[in-house]
């Protein structure tokens, strides 16, 4: 007798059933033969050979005998009836022996009532088998078939029942109770086989209808570009949109959305008074770059070259744009700090955003943000506005066709805010790069990362630059430029870009060395070259003018011609008065040109001790002047009475101008000064500088351009704040040469200097 473990089978009396050879242990393969008795046992949970005890099995086992099995690497059992299995003992080899008794069915059944029932199952099997092909050929099979144990044996695999469920029918007694589980469990079969029929066939006719709508479009596509390709003239701006859409790389949420205003675009047809906002829409937005642009490398070398020959001197600014370039070579990536250039006009702050385009191979776009008052120009409009377009930024991106060009916001000090929205908060977005790579303009209604870009900003002041703006970006200033410089920008930059577009050569026009130095230093009083370039077109126009009439074959400049030439009267800068008067003190100013010398004049007439300002002097200089006042008045308490019985009149000439700054307050101070004491200070001494209550000199802006027009104007002495000292090193050594510059901390050792 062989004895066969098995699991998760309904193994029946008086039926047969088929186990898979790969089931049965190697020994007891080989001893089975057609006839052999054997016990199948049944396993709680799966087991192998090796771990294999008296526990593994339930109580109630199945006897038979091997017949004829119909079916390759299968056995058939042919079993007989239940046996109670008492003891279990397995052998060190994996023998196990039994000790069994045999299980008595109980006989509770009517036979004809088990008959009825059992054509019933089997006449609701054969229907289920008639919906496939061959189906017919399960009725031969199904007359085999003369009770339920045989049933339920033979579809034992396609049964979705426990382990536990099946050995609960097994070890039923009751014939009647036995033959109505297994009914139930084989209506329950077939009624989930015929749910998922069911289900199988709308699957199929959804996936027959999704084939053929799929082949019917791919036919018609084709069909289509044929007819593209014949006539591509005939294009509909539906099928152009289409292509454009699939073949770009936009993000899920900006196809999305193409796509719908796709569909609307089909539905209201040409006809329809929103088809063009919605074809400008797709047009747009298809137009731009969505493809992330590879990292390619930078070669400093080149950089520093493109930006060597386009620029003279700016070497801070240089290096500092080289380093960004760097960090970018490393990280392969837009990164670092926004740039925010800060200079006169004319310092070449927009043409280096172009230069630096130039040497990351990158296409420039500049936007101009001059007099911007609107939030959409920065964000948008949204489209249920008439007339609605995209901001500034992303057309400028949209025009360069790519996601990363270089982009110099111009003039971003010159941004106002109105009624219309804050531009200047609105470009916080765009320049934060926490942010900005998923900038959403309200046009678009999309996002688009602008993380690629390399955003530059210029503007000529900090003032009116708001504080979180300025917080994002990295300030560099960009110096004025002095005489040798623009004379030096002027013989390789500015002469022959303007010859070559007026059409001039060597032959055709000459500027001596001192005509050019005299064009600088009395036709142009700029910290740029913007006046300088001018005046080189000027002569250059002046020169293709002879040469096409035919008068003269060369024309050279000189100082003697050079104001024939240009027909303009020289420019008058502010030069050191010669006269020494007390009360009168030279001092310096910043402009957005540049720098430039002011007189502080100041005067006693009789009176009753008012104050007089004239010269339009803002809130700032006018506080000043209070702070002078009572400085002196501490210093010089034996002169106090002087401005009790005197009217005090403060002018500072060219009153037509307004002037406003703290950089005054020791001028005014010293002026005062030397007026109560009647001492005259040296015209050729200037001086800058904010004072305190204290005596305290305290630093100001802008020292390079106040130094240039103070060494322009003839000075020789300059007093600066100490704190200002560190200034120095922006300075040119040619401006530094030609002046003393002394640094001063009080008050005391301002007046100890310029009165002696």
């Amino acid at each position: 007798m062989i004895v066969i473990p098995v699991y998760n089978k309904l193994v029946l009396p008086e039926a047969t059933t088929y186990i898979l050879n790969d089931e049965i242990s190697e020994k007891n393969l080989q001893e089975i033969k057609e006839g052999e008795k054997v016990i199948l046992l049944l396993l709680k949970k799966p087991e192998t050979e090796e771990t294999l005890n008296a526990e593994s099995f339930y109580q109630v086992g199945v006897s038979g005998v091997v017949g004829k099995s119909q079916f390759e690497n299968y056995t058939a059992i042919e079993t007989e009836k239940r046996v109670n299995i008492d003891d279990v003992y397995i052998g060190k080899n994996g023998d196990i022996e039994l000790s069994i008794s045999k299980r008595e069915d109980v006989n509770d059944i009517d036979e004809e009532e088990l008959k009825g029932r059992l054509r019933q199952i089997k006449a609701a099997t054969l229907d289920y088998a008639k919906q496939f092909q061959g189906g017919q050929m399960a009725a031969v099979v199904l007359a085999r078939w003369t009770s339920f144990e045989q049933i339920a044996s033979s579809v034992s695999m396609w049964l979705t029942l426990s382990n536990e469920e099946r050995y609960e029918i097994i070890r039923e007694d009751s014939k009647l109770t036995r033959s109505q589980m297994i009914e139930k469990v084989l209506y329950e079969a077939l009624e989930i086989a015929n749910l998922n029929q069911e289900a199988n066939e709308v699957t199929n006719k959804d996936y027959q209808k999704l084939y053929r709508e799929s082949a019917i479009k791919k036919q018609m596509d084709y069909l289509q570009k044929e007819l593209d390709e014949m006539h591509p003239e005939n294009v509909s701006d539906i099928q152009k949109f289409q292509k454009k859409i699939e073949a770009s790389k936009m993000n899920d949420v900006a196809r999305k959305e193409a796509n719908k205003v796709l569909n609307r675009m089909k539905q209201e047809g040409q006809n329809s008074s929103e088809y063009g906002i919605l074809y400008d829409y797709l047009d747009f937005v298809t137009g731009l770059s969505w493809e992330t642009e590879k990292a390619k490398k930078i070669d400093l070398d080149y950089a520093s070259e493109v930006l060597d020959e386009e620029h003279f001197g700016m070497e801070k600014v240089k290096d500092r744009v080289i380093q960004q370039i760097a960090v970018m070579n490393l990280k392969k990536k837009q990164s670092g700090s926004i740039l925010l250039f800060i200079g006169a006009p004319g310092t070449g702050k927009t043409s280096i955003g172009q230069n630096i385009a130039k040497a990351l191979k990158r296409e420039y776009v500049r936007v101009s943000l001059g007099g911007v008052r609107d939030e959409a120009d920065i964000r948008g409009h949204r489209r249920t506005y008439i007339g609605a377009m995209p901001g500034r930024i992303m057309d400028g991106i949209s025009k360069s066709g790519v996601s990363n060009p270089v982009v110099v916001l111009d003039e971003v000090d010159k941004i106002a805010s109105s009624y219309h929205g804050d531009p200047a908060s609105a470009l916080l977005e765009v320049l934060d790069p926490e942010q900005n790579h998923t900038f959403t303009d309200h046009y678009m209604n999309v996002p688009y990362d602008l993380s690629n870009v390399m955003f530059i900003c210029t503007a000529n002041s900090l003032e009116t630059i708001p504080e979180p703006l300025l917080n994002r970006m990295e300030v560099i200033q960009f110096q004025g430029y002095t005489a040798t410089d623009k004379f030096q920008i002027a013989r390789k930059h500015l002469l022959p870009k303007a010859m070559k577009a007026m059409g001039v050569n060597e032959k055709h026009l000459e500027i001596t060395d001192d005509a050019l130095m005299s064009i600088i230093e009395n036709y142009t009083m700029e910290s740029g070259v913007r006046g300088l370039k001018k005046r080189l077109d000027t002569l250059c126009r002046i020169t293709a003018v002879e040469l096409v009439k035919g008068t003269e074959d060369k024309i050279t400049v000189t100082v003697d011609n050079v104001k024939a030439y240009l027909d303009a009267k020289p420019i008058r800068h502010g030069k050191i008065i010669k006269e020494k008067k007390p009360g009168i003190v030279t001092g310096l100013a910043w402009t957005a040109a540049g720098g430039d010398i002011l007189f502080i004049e100041t005067m006693f007439t009789p009176g009753n001790g008012k104050v007089i300002i004239t010269g339009q002097l803002e809130s700032v200089m006018e506080e000043s002047v209070k702070v002078a006042i009572s400085l002196v008045k501490s210093i010089y308490p034996d002169k106090a009475d002087l401005f009790k019985e005197n009217d005090l009149h403060i002018h500072i000439p060219e009153g037509a101008v307004k002037k406003d700054g703290p950089s005054a307050g020791i001028t005014l101070t010293t002026a005062l000064a030397s007026l109560i004491q009647g001492k005259a200070i040296s015209p050729e001494l200037a001086m800058t500088g904010e004072i305190s209550l204290r005596g305290k000199v305290m630093p100001i802006g802008g020292l390079p351009e106040k130094l240039m027009a103070a060494q322009r104007a003839g000075v020789t002495t300059v007093l600066i704040p100490d704190d200002n000292e560190i200034d120095l090193e922006d300075v040119d050594d040619e401006v530094k040469d030609k002046l003393e510059i002394k640094t001063v901390k009080t008050i005391d050792e301002v007046l100890g200097i310029a009165l002696g």
